[in-house]
């Protein structure tokens, strides 16, 4: 059987569906709902990863270190 005479007989078939009606159904909620867990999972994963680091920044070695005393105020 050839595929152009396979797609005739299922053309029928579609015309049968009314297009006011058709709607994702079960199986577009279940993608959803997995997709959905998917990006909690990775979300929770992402804050319980970023909560372990610990950035100390390196003094930049141009920069003269810090005295400790504050400077006076120009005016």
């Amino acid at each position: 059987m050839s595929a152009s005479l396979a797609l005739t007989h299922l053309v029928p078939l579609a015309k049968e569906v009314d297009e006011n009606k058709v709607t994702p159904g079960v199986l577009g909620f279940i993608v959803f709902a997995v997709m959905a867990l998917a990006v909690w999972g990775l979300m929770k994963s992402m804050n319980r990863h970023m909560g372990k680091v610990d950035f100390k920044e390196e003094a930049d070695p141009k920069e003269p270190a810090p005295t400790g005393k504050a400077s006076p105020a120009k005016g």
